[in-house]
């Protein structure tokens, strides 16, 4: 089954994606933070509801004990994404793009090297297919806006192509994000011999907690700290991000317990299917190379359908 996980996560999160394109206001610069609580408040919606549903269904109890267990990979992911939003404000995303989107091959080698978990020769082949074309897509993309800057007559300082902060952050943020699927791989399966079945949605719900208190803190600092109004009939572009998001984490969470080092490559592909959502809803244009890119992920998924089936 994950590989079917890995494939409803990669088309959430592309949806996640696509929908806080629409829903950032370059003149807002406090959109990150609203994101946040968007977010946090429909995870937090969706882990009440989840732990409802679990009890009324299965009988099967939240322990509060989980969340203390599963904090580290939860701040870790947390930690990836505030690091992501805060890049964007200081260097371009197409600077960031390459080096952010290889998180998936940080995790692949962290699997491979401590938790020793091994793929076939397809498997390999694939993952090198997928990996190889999401960074060879952010560099077409990183190319295609400097030319159209260029066609423009705009410069961007120098400072935000090469200067320190423009690669420590990405840097910053694939590491950790590797660091936290490796780490939900070893405290999965740590979980799952004190909660057998259930250890999946015991570590889900304790992320979605985690990221309702993230909510919280960010409405606290947007509203009381920074005064500034936050007008929910504004965050319909937002919500739809989020509600990607929470269907994207619940999904993702299935598919790495059950294979990390394949799906955790996998799963990184969901930029793809932005590009992709982009190019049909957006009108937003790529190149020949570019899509040529977009096939060799899409070939590699496919080859992991194939095989896994």
């Amino acid at each position: 089954m994950w590989f079917l996980f890995s494939l409803i996560a990669i088309l959430c999160w592309g949806g996640s994606d696509f929908f806080s394109k629409l829903g950032a206001d370059p003149k807002d610069k406090f959109s990150h933070v609203r994101m946040v609580t968007v977010v946090g408040v429909v995870m937090g919606l969706h882990a009440v509801f989840t732990m409802i549903y679990e009890y009324a269904v299965n009988g099967t109890v939240y322990d509060p004990m989980s969340f203390i267990t599963y904090l580290p990979v939860a701040f870790l992911y947390i930690l990836a994404m505030v690091l992501g939003y805060a890049g964007l404000r200081y260097i371009e995303l197409s600077v960031s793009s390459p080096i952010c989107n290889s998180s998936g091959a940080v995790a692949v080698l962290l699997c491979a090297v401590f938790l020793h978990q091994t793929m076939e020769v397809p498997q390999m082949v694939a993952v090198a297919l997928i990996i190889l074309g999401i960074f060879l897509l952010s560099i077409a993309e990183k190319r295609g806006e400097d030319r159209e800057r260029y066609y423009r007559g705009e410069v961007v300082d120098r400072k935000y192509q090469v200067g320190f902060i423009a690669f420590l952050l990405p840097v910053l943020y694939c590491i950790i994000d590797g660091l936290g699927t490796f780490a939900d791989t070893f405290v999965l399966e740590n979980m799952e011999a004190i909660y057998g079945e259930s250890a999946e949605f015991q570590a889900n719900t304790s992320y979605e907690l985690m990221f309702l208190l993230c909510a919280a803190a960010a409405f606290v600092y947007l509203t009381v700290i920074r005064r500034e109004k936050f007008l929910v009939k504004k965050q319909g572009e937002k919500a739809l991000g989020a509600l990607c998001e929470t269907a994207g984490q619940f999904f993702y969470i299935y598919a790495i317990a059950d294979n990390a080092i394949v799906a955790a490559p996998m799963i990184s592909s969901y930029c793809v299917f932005s590009a992709i959502l982009a190019r049909i809803f957006m009108k937003e244009k790529l190149t020949k190379l570019q899509y040529v890119f977009v096939a060799a992920v899409v070939a590699g998924i496919v080859i992991l359908g194939i095989y896994d089936a």
